[in-house]
């Protein structure tokens, strides 16, 4: 017997989902703002899923297009199939198989269909009508087919994908997905499979593949369009402007696939009011960005952008940003939702988070053992608040787990480069993967290695190294330190002199702040990137790593003691732990479902504070 396919519904008809200068219905929930196109469809909703624990589907030939599913469940795409959401809301298996059948695709002439899956943790092996698209490895960063050889535009398109994430291991990058049975001590439920979305894009034969935009301490932006299909004869357009004022405008012929070019921007207000034009957190500007591709006169591709004029970088003691000294303070956010887990449940989701950061008076916020949603990405760049952007870790080291994490670390440098409000990539969190750090030459040398592989790949953003404590390399030190003494935490970091001294001395959750051989730390800017972790309405089923408070007024004293303790210091920042009760973990300055603990305003003056 074989069990029918769950369909689109109706079928996966292309439509156009976006129009320059303006906002269509669904723009909200556009995958890839850094890069629109007006002709695409999400592939989410129900698919057909089965378990395969004795990891038989591939003998099973369950990719072919008429193969026996059985009784196969119906799963909710993108939601992972240990959340309720997805209709599934258990622990599943291993290897797991997801079914869709896309209906008939008619292609337009001159046109290829692309295929994009945002994130499938870890590896996916992906079929189309049986035929073998290709594979994937990694859990967080986007991937794609060209299927357009593939399609049928008659009838059924079978699109199947395999999925495996092996539970037990510790050398597969993970973040905060527990390995045991049930979330223990700050690990939380996996999330396995598909659990971002899938989509479907129409584009040109020639059509622009990547736009790398990179602004300059002079305004300038360095400008890289890549095209994907023949490009002889071809010209690109770039137009560049800000509230309907044209600031650049230039036509290029490509001699290859690749373009590059510095465009400089024409307005007075550079020069004269240059906040009126640049992004920061209280002045947040987008200028928007077009590329027309053309042969002769015949458009063959647009897609639109936009940049954030801006530059970040460190002295011996700040953070800059823009030229001058800049004071973070950010808030630890984990992104899990109650009925969804890393994935968000919605892009109003999405929005309705950076809102709320923006509103408890933060300037920035640090997105921990996760990639970040690009739509996420956007309404930060939209609002103005500043990420560090981490990756997850793994937990055992080996050249095999070192490989996967630089492996994810290019695919997420490339996918998110281009967001103003990323200002720092955070490789490593408290030496996990790298355990044996102070012992171990290899570690060391990984940590340093990854550091100058960002600063390689992406020169314009601050790197650290590992954050929390064991410096060995980065251009921040980033401090953990879970006191609740606020005049212990004064005592450490209430003077340039007394913070250099406590990374010179001190330990941190048992490890040293500052290696042995590593003394340029002391002359990186300090940022206590973990303290607080306050427990209030303290549970049976919290974890007991964080202290209490009381009751309401007395959270709020702690609060303002501890974040009055960072101020006027020797320290370039904070990072508040955290934004939201996790699971376990309910230590947050909301409940699991973004309500505040206290009245918002209070935690307002709290945070605001500059």
């Amino acid at each position: 017997m074989t069990t029918s396919i769950t369909p689109a519904a109706p079928t996966a008809t292309i439509r156009a989902g976006w129009a320059p200068g303006g906002r269509a219905e669904n723009d909200d929930a556009y995958p890839r703002p850094q890069l629109r196109r007006t002709g695409w469809v999400l592939l989410d909703g129900p698919w057909s899923f089965l378990e395969d624990a004795a990891d038989r589907g591939v003998d099973l030939r369950l990719f072919d297009a008429g193969s026996d599913w059985g009784a196969a469940d119906t799963i909710t795409v993108p939601f992972p199939p240990e959340s309720t959401a997805s209709g599934i809301g258990r622990d599943v298996a291993n290897v797991l198989w997801y079914r869709r059948d896309l209906g008939p695709i008619d292609i337009p002439a001159d046109q290829r269909v692309l295929l994009h899956f945002e994130a499938v943790d870890y590896h996916a092996h992906v079929w189309l009508n049986g035929q073998y698209l290709g594979f994937h490895e990694g859990g967080q960063a986007r991937f794609s087919f060209d299927i357009t050889q593939s399609l049928s535009p008659r009838g059924a398109n079978i699109l199947t994908v395999r999925s495996y994430d092996a539970a037990e291991d510790l050398e597969q990058p993970r973040g905060k997905q527990d390995w045991q049975a049930e979330p223990h001590a700050i690990w939380y439920r996996r999330t396995s499979g598909i659990w971002r979305s899938v989509w479907l894009e129409h584009v040109p034969r020639t059509h622009v593949s990547r736009l790398g935009l990179a602004v300059a301490a002079d305004d300038s932006v360095e400008t890289t369009v890549e095209v994907t299909g023949p490009w002889d004869g071809i010209d690109v357009e770039l137009v560049f402007s800000f509230g309907g004022r044209t600031l650049s405008r230039s036509r290029h012929q490509l001699l290859g696939a690749t373009l590059t070019t510095r465009v400089h921007l024409v307005d007075p207000q550079l020069h004269i009011e240059p906040n009126d034009l640049r992004w920061a957190p209280e002045h947040p500007h987008l200028i928007d960005v077009e590329v027309v591709v053309a042969r002769g006169a015949d458009r063959v591709d647009h897609v639109t952008s936009y940049l954030g004029l801006r530059t970040v970088g460190v002295d011996d003691r700040h953070f800059i940003l823009n030229g001058h000294p800049y004071f973070l303070r950010m808030v630890l956010e984990q992104g899990y939702w109650p009925a969804t887990h890393l994935a968000a449940p919605s892009p109003q989701a999405l929005r309705a988070e950076a809102e709320l950061i923006k509103d408890l008076g933060f300037n920035g916020l640090r997105v921990h053992q996760k990639v970040a949603d690009p739509r996420f990405l956007y309404e930060c760049d939209r609002l103005g608040l500043v990420v560090w952007a981490d990756t997850a870790a793994s937990y055992a080291f080996s050249p095999r787990s070192l490989r996967r994490l630089t492996q994810e670390w290019f695919e997420i440098v490339e996918r998110d480069r281009n967001h103003p409000c990323v200002v720092a990539w955070v490789p490593y969190n408290e030496s996990w993967g790298v355990a044996h750090l102070e012992h171990s030459a290899a570690q060391r040398s990984a940590v340093a290695g990854v550091h100058a592989l960002l600063k390689a790949l992406d020169p314009t953003r601050v790197v650290l190294g590992n954050d929390g404590w064991e410096y060995v390399a980065g251009d921040v030190v980033g401090i953990h330190d879970y006191t609740h003494d606020a005049a212990a935490l004064r005592g450490r970091f209430g003077s340039l002199e007394a913070a250099r001294n406590t990374v010179r001395t001190e330990r941190s959750g048992g490890r040293r702040l500052l290696l042995a051989g590593h003394g340029d730390g002391p002359r990186r800017p300090m940022v206590l990137t973990e303290f607080g972790g306050i427990n209030l309405h303290n549970g049976d089923e919290a974890w007991s790593g964080y202290g209490d408070a009381e009751d309401e007024q007395d959270f709020l004293s702690q609060l303002s003691a501890l974040v009055a303790a960072t101020l006027s210091s020797g320290l370039a920042g904070y990072c508040y732990t955290q934004l939201t009760d996790t699971l376990q973990e309910q230590n947050g300055l909301t409940s699991a479902d973004r309500v505040p603990k206290v009245p918002i305003e209070s935690l307002r003056a709290i945070f605001g504070r500059p």
